[in-house]
């Protein structure tokens, strides 16, 4: 029995294994040797292997080279336009606003005026609730059906969108003292926007204070009872 049989008439190899270990894919239907490739393999030979594209971008990388790429990125040209968003027919003047993110969620703050970003402009007051002026998004607030009267409240026109920027901080130097916090001072908010936060208050604080109950209302935080569906309130 042959080497390469399990048993008479049945080989060991596939037909798959044999046409591989023959090298009949060198062979023409013809019978004939390739014209691109030698007859037979020689002992030792190997052949060559195709060009691996992943293999030579890895190489490229580690010798710090570049491929030239296929086609060239383009970047697209943006045809939007910025536009600050239109404020919504439930938000006016004097409007309260209940604040659902940030700091001050629960709060409820007195709208003045939308600024050229589309952010809202809010004030607690300050002294109410705690909430000083600040900007929102209208994302993030419920309109109530309560107003207050800013027929006497004038809002300056200082109050814009860089009035609220942060001033630069020094750099830290990554010092020990500076990681443990030594010689650290309290950043104190600065005294000019304390002294507008009053002047605004001031004819707020007034109009609030003609209506009864009202700054009860506005000094309370709002919240949810077990049961209570948000969108079934009337605000």
């Amino acid at each position: 029995m042959a080497k390469n049989q399990l048993a008479p008439g049945i080989s060991r190899l596939s037909r798959s294994r044999v046409f591989s270990k023959r090298a009949l894919y060198k062979v023409s239907k013809e019978g004939k040797p390739k014209a691109d490739e030698p007859a037979a393999k020689k002992a030792g030979e190997r052949k060559p292997r195709a060009r691996n594209v992943l293999v030579d971008a890895l190489t490229a990388a580690q010798n710090n080279k570049l491929l030239p790429a296929a086609v060239a990125p383009k970047a697209k040209a943006g045809r939007k336009a910025i536009r600050a968003p239109k404020l919504r027919k439930s938000i006016t003047p004097g409007t309260v606003l209940i604040m659902l993110a940030g700091r001050f969620r629960g709060k409820r703050v007195v709208f003045l005026k939308q600024l050229k970003s589309g952010l809202l402009l809010v004030t607690g007051p300050f002294k109410l609730n705690g909430v000083p002026l600040r900007r929102v998004n209208q994302a993030y607030v419920i309109a109530t059906s309560t107003k207050v009267d800013l027929a006497g409240v004038e809002v300056d026109a200082k109050f814009d969108d860089s009035y609220f920027k942060r001033e630069k901080e020094a750099k830290l130097k990554g010092t020990e003292a500076e990681f443990f916090g030594e010689g650290a001072q309290k950043k104190e908010h600065p005294a000019h926007k304390i002294a507008d936060q009053k002047v605004v208050d001031k004819d707020i604080l007034a109009a609030v204070a003609k209506v009864p109950y009202l700054a009860s209302y506005l000094s309370s935080s709002f919240s949810l009872s077990k049961g209570q569906a948000p969108h079934k309130l009337n605000f």
